[in-house]
């Protein structure tokens, strides 16, 4: 090519060529707009103490990353889709909303920072439309989060309302077998009951020894055909039977030590049984409590640090730019090329002249 070979219009060419990508590297000018978030959590509010409390510790996300979460979200269509209807991006570009949803796929850069920093950027020629566009970013984001919190807060209120619903049915039923336990034993505290039956042997056994004394007292005095030897005979008899009867261990012996250890086993099954359905009741009522504190502090699952706002710094357009560059190099090639040639050219070259 003789525009090539010959060195002053080739580099004329070149330098056109260059000045011209250097115009279009910064014009037409180009604007950044970028907006950064981060994931937040009830713990950094204060609150930690109160969903503690409350069983709301755990985020609804479960143990997957926050930053994660929210760059699928910040990419997710249902955020684009929100943006355009927003600011009905589809008329200001006078797109169709297919286009609208690849534009802003294509346009709108959204990558993690260290530190799970979210940063949405967007650069246009318009500043207003690019500063909008990426505004609207960041509240589509907030609001998609929030209303993916509250959805799995309902799905677990719905799982806790059948879970008291049914402990509180156990702990009613776990009542009324311990109050009709109560009632069939005449007990009004049976464990008070059973400490005093349990007391009732050595008491009898310490009656028999003061009678005993006193009978060997009275014997001193008077026979066996006293009337007052034979009623203290009848009544240390009568007391001795009350003690069989007291260390019998049969379970259907009335006052024995088998109905005291059978009435026994049953309080405590009975009194175990209504303080874990006590326990459960509560536990879960505090649970769902929990859920109306989750559902006040969806909303601040994200935290906007740094509101939409222009870039100062001036922007270049790459594209042009690596032109010029790639340009550049290979007039810097052709150079050192027309300076050694390959051998084979060089001949031919003083073979012509």
């Amino acid at each position: 090519m003789p525009l090539i070979r010959n060195p002053w219009p080739r580099r004329a060419l070149v330098v056109a060529l260059v000045a011209i990508c250097a115009l279009l590297t910064l014009f037409p000018q180009r604007y950044l707009a970028s907006v950064s978030l981060t994931p937040t959590d009830p713990g950094s509010l204060g609150l930690s103490g109160t969903l503690g409390q409350l069983g709301a510790v755990n985020s609804v996300f479960g143990n997957q990353a926050a930053v994660e979460v929210s760059l699928k979200v910040a990419r997710s269509e249902a955020v684009r889709a929100l943006v355009i209807k927003q600011l009905k991006l589809d008329r200001r570009l006078a797109l169709s909303p297919l286009e609208t949803h690849r534009w802003l796929d294509h346009h709108v850069d959204i990558q993690v920072l260290r530190g799970g920093i979210l940063q949405i950027d967007l650069k246009q020629r318009d500043p207003n439309l690019a500063r909008d566009v990426v505004s609207a970013y960041g509240v589509a984001v907030r609001d998609q989060l929030t209303l993916i919190a509250r959805r799995q807060t309902d799905q677990k209120r719905a799982i806790l309302l059948q879970l008291f619903d049914d402990a509180g049915e156990r702990l009613a039923r776990a009542r009324g077998d311990y109050d009709t336990f109560r009632l069939t034993t005449r007990y009004s505290s049976p464990q008070a009951a059973f400490y005093a039956a349990g007391d009732r042997i050595p008491a009898l056994e310490a009656d028999i020894r003061a009678k005993e004394v006193e009978l060997s007292a009275m014997r001193q005095f008077a026979t066996d055909d006293n009337i007052r030897v034979r009623q203290l005979i009848a009544g240390i008899n009568a007391v001795r039977q009350q003690l069989a009867t007291a260390r019998s261990t049969s379970p259907g012996q009335q006052s024995s030590v088998g109905q005291v250890v059978r009435q026994t086993t049953q309080a405590e099954k009975l009194k175990r049984e209504l303080d874990i359905a006590q326990t459960l009741y509560d536990n879960y009522k505090r649970f769902l409590q929990g859920t109306s504190v989750e559902d006040l502090t969806s909303s601040v699952n994200v935290r906007i640090l740094e509101t939409a706002y222009i870039d100062t710094s001036r922007q270049y357009n790459v594209a042009p730019l690596a032109v010029g560059v790639v340009i550049f190099l290979l007039a810097l090639m052709l150079e050192f090329y027309a300076l050694r040639p390959p051998v084979v050219e060089a001949r031919l070259s003083r073979s012509a002249a």
